[in-house]
């Protein structure tokens, strides 16, 4: 029996919950792997063959051969392992979070500093401006 998952509806946010893991778990466990200098070295020397020793879907594979990061999300992953390309890559978390939101790291940073991004577009699908008022559990209205 699938879960109630209220949070679905926040446009283009993906959360990592209990189906996300299970379903990304081994492009996870695949990031993880990167820790070690020496897999680092293999994945380097032939990403295919070395996403090939693991059992991932071939969408995850292609995701990850992409460094398409919202694509890798989407398919399981978490931001947290798959901070581990972007460190094989030699890319900063900085510069991984700009290519997933189509800035440059500059643009990012300075969007970060100005205080994130608005909420303008980025509320629950259905809110009507009145935040607090669609958070407060049903009895409290």
């Amino acid at each position: 029996m699938a879960l109630d998952k209220p949070y679905q509806d926040i446009p283009g946010t993906i959360i990592f919950d209990a189906e996300q893991s299970r379903k990304g778990y081994w492009l996870n466990q695949f990031c993880m792997s990167l820790m070690k200098a020496e897999n680092r070295e293999k994945f380097k020397a032939d990403e295919r063959a070395y996403l090939d020793t693991w059992p991932m879907s071939e969408e995850q594979k292609q995701a990850v051969l992409a460094r398409d990061l919202n694509w890798c999300m989407r398919t399981g992953g978490n931001i947290y392992f798959l901070a581990k390309i972007g460190a094989t890559d030699g890319k900063s978390f900085q510069q991984m979070a700009g290519s997933m939101t189509g800035m440059s790291e500059e643009e990012y940073r300075n969007m970060m500093v100005q205080g994130g991004r608005s909420v303008e577009g980025n509320r629950v699908v259905g809110e009507d401006g009145d935040a607090q008022e669609h958070r407060q559990p049903q009895g409290k209205r």
